[in-house]
């Protein structure tokens, strides 16, 4: 049983199940969705006949990275035949992806050129490395930012101007969606927008979002199902935020749409709160994996309300930099 991602027993007031909670940030408590814990290798065991593994993160939680990093190294155990899809890199980075694994630049080089996320060498590396250790492929998944920026902007009809170059690298059909996670989607934009009412007719801003929203996921997909095709017989542990794939929703979705004959596993995580118990999380969140890892929360990122608006138009200036024409 590896350290940081243990189910950790004991006795605590309030808590039937006898689980502690999380004690740091690099913890994790594993469980089935029926709240029987587990260790990376069981959960590495049970999710050996997959064709795919989805495991969710909470972008920038230390627990969470050092999840994916552990179960990597315990699937490959499992099944070697691996191939690392990574939300966190962009098709049309692949061939900066690739160059650094095949040792002919340097990790700046790869962060400079590949556009890695800011925490790439706190959370990625190690499944990188890993990887390029072991000769594994490695898949940028996601929809080149630019695109994904322009049909937030313009909406759907922004790739009917893309060159045939571009247009090609993206799926047929990339705005496949289904009625919940339409519905879950206007939801976590709070407030109205949440409404039944406003997700069947949203405004013209939010529509694009989340036609946006849906190119990441069905571009994410296309790339899975385009690396199983070239690898057969390989697993594909894919690598993305939780809203992409919790309830089976977003990518996982896009994915079942494509290929029904898949076996898909999703590994989701949840937030421990203060005060909560092991068997009252899990069935409130059961849904949203066929197995779950549990975290302490992130910190709050801002209590000044005055602040977090800065910074939210901060980030619109900056997206509003880019072209579309």
């Amino acid at each position: 049983m590896f350290a940081g991602c243990a189910a950790v027993t004991g006795s605590q007031p309030g808590n039937g199940s006898g689980v502690l909670a999380p004690q740091s940030q690099y913890d994790s408590i594993i469980t089935d969705n029926q709240g029987s814990p587990l260790s990376i290798n069981q959960l590495a065991e049970k999710l050996a006949p997959a064709d795919v593994v989805v495991i969710g993160e909470y972008h920038g939680h230390h627990g969470a990275h050092l999840l994916q990093a552990l179960l990597q190294s315990a699937l490959y155990q499992q099944r070697p035949r691996q191939v690392l899809s990574m939300e966190q890199f962009t098709l049309d980075n692949q061939s900066e992806l690739d160059r650094y694994l095949a040792g002919k630049t340097g990790e700046e080089e790869l962060i400079a050129d590949a556009d890695a996320w800011s925490n790439y060498k706190a959370s990625y590396r190690p499944l990188v490395e890993f990887s390029k250790r072991r000769g594994i492929p490695v898949i940028a998944a996601n929809a080149p930012a630019d695109i994904v920026r322009c049909v937030g902007r313009n909406g759907v009809y922004y790739l009917d101007q893309l060159d045939a170059r571009r247009r090609i690298q993206l799926p047929d059909e990339p705005f496949l969606d289904t009625p919940a996670y339409r519905k879950k989607f206007f939801a976590a934009l709070g407030g109205a927008h949440g409404s039944d009412q406003d997700s069947a007719k949203p405004g013209k801003r939010l529509e694009n979002s989340y036609l946006a929203q849906l190119l990441r996921d069905n571009t994410m997909a296309d790339r899975v199902v385009g690396a199983l095709a070239e690898n057969p017989g390989h697993q594909v542990v894919h690598l993305t935020g939780t809203f992409h794939s919790e309830d089976r929703l977003g990518m996982v979705a896009a994915l079942e749409k494509q290929r029904a004959d898949l076996k898909v596993a999703v590994v989701s995580p949840v937030f421990w709160q203060a005060g909560d118990d092991l068997d009252s999380l899990v069935e409130a969140h059961k849904g949203k994996g066929d197995y779950l890892y549990f975290l302490q929360p992130l910190p709050t990122q801002y209590k000044s309300s005055e602040r977090q608006r800065d910074a939210m138009m901060a980030q619109f200036r900056e997206a509003g930099e880019y072209s579309c024409d």
